[in-house]
């Protein structure tokens, strides 16, 4: 494990955001779906592919707050742009369960 001072984890801009739109993702390698994510009036609405499957249709992740980083440069995946990384952590299998508040809170607000 690489330590890192509070001034490099100060620098990784983590937000709470509200998925606003789900579409397959019928493109990437593994399954995945491509999400628009609204990060608050701060930061706006971001997209993002998320590997997230095998938990979440697009019916239950509609609506739901997640985390994500915000502030890392653009990733080409396949065809798409994702613009923020929306995090989770690994079941027992490996499969993406979705990081979020555990009450509803404003979106865009920071983590810290």
């Amino acid at each position: 494990m690489t330590e890192i001072s509070y001034d490099d984890f100060a620098k990784i801009d983590i937000r709470v955001g509200r998925i606003v739109e789900v579409q397959p993702f019928p493109e990437a390698r593994k399954p995945a779906y491509k999400l628009r994510v609204d990060f608050g009036p701060e930061v706006g609405v971001k997209k993002s592919s998320a590997q997230v499957t095998v938990h979440y249709t697009p019916e239950t992740l509609l609506g739901r707050q997640v985390l994500g980083v915000v502030n890392f440069p653009p990733r080409q995946i396949g065809p798409f742009r994702s613009e923020a990384l929306v995090l989770g952590l690994p079941d027992e299998t490996g499969a993406v369960v979705l990081i979020g508040p555990g009450q509803d809170v404003p979106s865009g607000g920071k983590l810290f």
